[in-house]
């Protein structure tokens, strides 16, 4: 069992700047694809970034050149850097930790772009 806790969510204008955190209860990073997906309101869930065990980093095109996935292996801590924010990325965002077999999903933290 792999526990994910989501901190950094708040209220920030257009074009401000936010950094995501996600804990991870152990050290999961050499077999699961860590990601951040996000839930806007009437919306679907949908990819943010994901980075795999050997650091490629994949991101939904609406955040591309603004948002940037990273992780701290020693800290066991997956992070999303959210810049040039748009009100149309307000949405509650997931952290997720992806192997073949296993899926895990934290509570989400809300992140709410005013105009």
């Amino acid at each position: 069992q792999v526990q994910l806790v989501e901190s950094g969510g708040g209220l920030v204008q257009a074009g401000g700047s936010l950094r995501l955190s996600c804990a991870t209860s152990r050290n999961i990073f050499s077999s699961y694809s860590m990601g951040w997906y996000r839930q806007g309101p009437g919306k679907q869930r949908e990819l943010v970034a994901t980075i795999t065990p050997v650091g490629r980093t994949n991101y939904g095109d609406p955040v591309k050149g603004r948002f940037t996935i990273s992780r701290d292996n020693a800290k066991n801590m997956v992070y999303l850097q959210m810049n040039s924010l748009k009100p149309e990325d307000t949405a509650v965002y997931y952290c997720n930790a992806r192997s073949y077999t296993y899926d895990y999903w934290g509570q989400g933290t809300q992140v709410t772009v005013s105009s």
